[in-house]
């Protein structure tokens, strides 16, 4: 089935629909679609993807700077060639150029072995999750046609791939309790490494306006569920799960596989696109943005606040300070 949202090649995220449909899944009358001079109700036609919050997956696919358009296997010869080095001659140029520091310590990352590496711990995160996905189902002795997700949403509702952005969980009947989400269980096991992008994770997705989100600057960033988070991502560590293996440890972080292989058309000229958004030392208390290339100088993942450049200003008015 094809998508009820996505992007068009323009960059403009757009959705195809249909009139709002009965309980019984009968489609309404245009009248009762209808509610008034603004507001018309409506079913989507197509599937509508998920970006699970607050963690991010080894890639299984992405698009490569010369097919920009394709999404390739990263197990593929095309992605470990690339991976050897995709600082070569004749790779497109980062605007703004990556400062030397970061290249350097991605250099000690990539090689020969860095796509299989990407794709096998990629390949165990999916495998995983369809795993969990299907035991809620029978364990619930439900149908395929029966099975329900519950979607609980932050601040940004959906992304410009036209993806749910949501914490994803199986749904239980009212009254009953949720079983941990499947961002944080998969994160407990080592499965997906953290990702904490600013405002969308507790504590800052629940509060009513922006300028209420933006932490206190030289306090500590604390909260039960992101504690919870960063917790697990430290025992997983210990433990030696998943990404963190001791024999074959995930060698390149997700986003940094894409901010390799993507392109963009800038005055004519194919790019890539540099790091973007800053980050906060959640260790620290400091009060200080990172620049976004700094990212490097915070060495445990689940210690990295990430804050997308538009909301810089924000956090500056707030009384933050760019270090």
């Amino acid at each position: 089935m094809s998508k009820a949202v996505e992007q068009t090649k323009s960059g403009i995220t757009v959705a195809h629909a249909g009139l709002a449909r009965t309980p019984g899944g009968q489609p309404d009358t245009v009248a009762q679609a209808v509610h008034d001079g603004d507001t018309v109700a409506v079913d989507p036609v197509g599937n509508i993807s998920t970006r699970l919050l607050g963690m991010d997956a080894p890639e299984v696919s992405f698009t490569l700077p010369d097919a920009p358009d394709t999404f390739r296997a990263i197990a593929s010869p095309q992605w470990a060639a690339f991976l050897t080095d995709p600082f070569a001659a004749g790779t497109p140029p980062f605007d703004p150029p990556l400062p030397a520091a970061l290249q350097a310590d991605l250099q000690t990352r990539l090689g020969p072995a860095c796509a299989a590496n990407h794709a096998r711990h990629a390949q165990a995160a999916a495998t995983a999750l369809e795993g969990m996905v299907d035991k809620d189902r029978t364990d619930r002795g439900e149908t395929l046609d029966a099975f329900r997700f519950f979607l609980a949403f932050a601040t940004d509702v959906i992304d410009r791939y036209g993806r749910f952005l949501c914490y994803l969980n199986v749904d239980t009947p009212p009254g009953q309790p949720h079983p941990p989400t499947y961002n944080e269980r998969l994160m407990s096991e080592g499965l997906a490494t953290p990702y904490f992008i600013w405002p969308n994770i507790d504590p800052f997705r629940k509060q009513p306006a922006l300028t209420a989100a933006v932490p206190v600057p030289g306090q500590p960033i604390t909260d039960p569920r992101l504690d919870a988070a960063r917790q697990s991502v430290k025992a997983a560590r210990a433990a030696h799960l998943g990404v963190c293996e001791a024999a074959d440890p995930l060698t390149l972080l997700p986003f940094e596989l894409r901010y390799l292989g993507r392109v963009t058309k800038q005055a004519g000229q194919v790019v890539r696109s540099s790091p973007d958004r800053w980050v906060i030392d959640l260790a620290a208390g400091d009060g200080k943005l990172l620049a976004p290339h700094r990212y490097i100088d915070i060495p445990l993942p689940e210690d990295r606040l990430f804050v997308p450049s538009e909301y810089i200003p924000l956090f500056l008015q707030q009384g933050w300070t760019r270090a």
